[in-house]
């Protein structure tokens, strides 16, 4: 699907559901370096906001089930997200099929949270700590000129939460899963209105490379991720009214 298309559904799609959105800073979106976006994560309508928000094609990286479960896996592959592979060859596939999006100067998207905030009812204005996979991505990719960019995707207080599909249902698909090895269903949430906020971008420079090659990786790596978890939060107190 085009980029242009894919950014038209999303508006299209927000726009039936009746989804009001605003977007603040938009300045900070970079236009001529590859990007990769990392956002916070409560809703399947994320990455359709985010397409929304930032006027491009975002390629998303996404949980196994959804390449394994029929319906999901044709609409996900549609907006050109890729689902992750199974936890053995997971990282592996992650790495690979990233940094050759960002080698293309294509934008990509990942939601460091993982599952939880998605099986498990969170509210709008909190958030889960960060897994770093993304910021090793970003540290180890040889893509030059590479943004890496905080956005919070703070729910106005108007939104509805349904019933999705059984987790016992979902644990068929992904065994590997722990979280849908309990019963109840997975939520749906719907934006009535929402904020997207987009933070100050982290600029992977050749120094900052180098340092991940060196004795400071684990530090350049945990300044990388805590830049973009405190962007986030500071951000969702203030969208989150």
């Amino acid at each position: 699907m085009s980029f242009d298309r894919t950014l038209m559904i999303s508006r299209c799609f927000l726009a039936g559901l009746g989804t009001q959105m605003f977007v603040q800073h938009q300045q900070r979106i970079p236009q001529e370096s590859p990007v990769l976006v990392v956002s916070n994560h409560r809703s399947f309508l994320d990455p359709v906001v985010l397409t929304a928000a930032l006027g491009r094609s975002i390629r998303f990286a996404c949980h196994h089930y959804m390449g394994q479960v029929p319906v999901i896996r044709e609409i996900v592959t549609t907006f050109g997200a890729f689902p992750l592979e199974a936890p053995e060859y997971r990282q592996q596939h992650f790495f690979s099929q990233a940094t050759a999006l960002l080698q293309s100067r294509e934008m990509v998207g990942v939601f460091p949270e993982g599952a939880e905030p998605m099986v498990k009812f969170t509210q709008p204005d909190t958030m889960g700590k960060f897994q770093r996979g993304f910021a090793h991505l970003a540290l180890r990719a040889p893509v030059r000129d590479l943004a890496v960019l905080p956005v919070a995707i703070a729910s106005i207080k108007e939104e509805s939460v349904r019933s999705g599909l059984p987790l016992k249902l979902l644990s068929l698909f992904d065994p590997s899963e722990p979280l849908f090895d309990r019963p109840g269903w997975h939520p749906v949430i719907v934006y009535q209105r929402v904020n997207v906020l987009i933070g100050r971008p982290y600029w992977v420079t050749v120094d900052r490379q180098q340092q991940y090659r060196g004795k400071k990786a684990k530090a350049v790596v945990a300044e990388l991720t805590e830049h973009c978890q405190r962007e986030i939060a500071q951000l969702l107190d203030r969208g989150c009214l």
